[in-house]
């Protein structure tokens, strides 16, 4: 296995998914999209962290592109959920996964989910779908045993966390933090360091600079030319927040263009 060191810290690398490297050689049209976005055009090679990994960038810029390639490439259902999930109600994805190679590790993820905030309604509908089938025991069980259309979308989101979440396993989660408040945010950073304590790891499309404060997490930020890993109080979205939240007032005047 690979070994990391972070300042005085150093471990040995437990993770599932080591790297994602971008095939352009068969790429025909590198003029098409996807390969045009910010996030892809410069890609060649992305390495992840053992246990957190972060991209970070402005809407539009190819995070949830990249991130759901990922999922993909790894075998997950487009619209989300585990390995078993095998629906589509709408053909939103592009086909970026088919030129993205994974490099795994020798260890085996015994679990896993790729969770889309977007799709998680897909989701919802799909277990019922299939609990209305007879034979098998009700999946909705893994999740709580609570309808999820029957909660808001913060708690069902936290469902899926506390109950269908069980460790030993690659997350892939793509803006998670739009079911959820910010004291919400800070309990699933407690909820994702149980799991990464029992040997997870978390590939996150975030644009929460609470998320992103995860320790010794690796952000990745989408600017012009590409990805760079930056440190946390170095991403764009902790300096505007900081910058707001110190000075609100002056902030405010010049969003609103008011006058003193």
């Amino acid at each position: 296995m690979n070994r990391y060191d972070f300042g005085m810290k150093s471990f040995e690398a437990e993770h599932y998914l080591l790297r994602a490297e971008l095939l352009w050689d068969r790429i025909e049209d590198r003029s098409a999209f996807p390969f045009t976005l910010p996030v892809v055009s410069r890609l060649k090679e992305l390495e992840f962290h053992p246990n957190v990994t972060f991209l970070v960038g402005e809407n539009g810029s190819g995070k949830s592109t990249l991130i759901e390639a990922i999922a993909v490439a790894w075998g997950f259902n487009a619209e989300g959920g585990s390995k078993n999930f095998n629906f589509k109600t709408h053909s939103s994805h592009s086909d970026l996964h088919k030129y993205v190679r994974l490099s795994k590790s020798v260890r085996r993820a015994k679990d896993g989910f790729f969770l889309r905030a977007e799709s998680y309604f897909n989701v919802a509908t799909e277990i019922e779908k299939l609990d209305e089938e007879p034979g098998s025991p009700p999946i909705i069980d893994s999740y709580g045993g609570l309808s999820l259309h029957s909660q808001s979308h913060g708690e069902s989101f936290f469902a899926l966390l506390e109950n269908r979440f069980r460790g030993n396993g690659l997350y892939i989660l793509d803006e998670p933090e739009a079911a959820l408040s910010p004291s919400r945010q800070m309990s699933m950073l407690t909820r994702m360091h149980d799991l990464i304590s029992d040997k997870s790891q978390f590939i996150i499309a975030t644009h929460s600079p609470i998320l992103m404060a995860y320790p010794d997490a690796w952000i990745y930020q989408i600017g012009p030319k590409g990805l760079d890993r930056v440190l946390y109080e170095d991403t764009e979205h902790y300096q505007v927040t900081r910058d707001f939240l110190n000075r609100p007032e002056i902030m405010l005047d010049i969003l609103l263009d008011r006058k003193r």
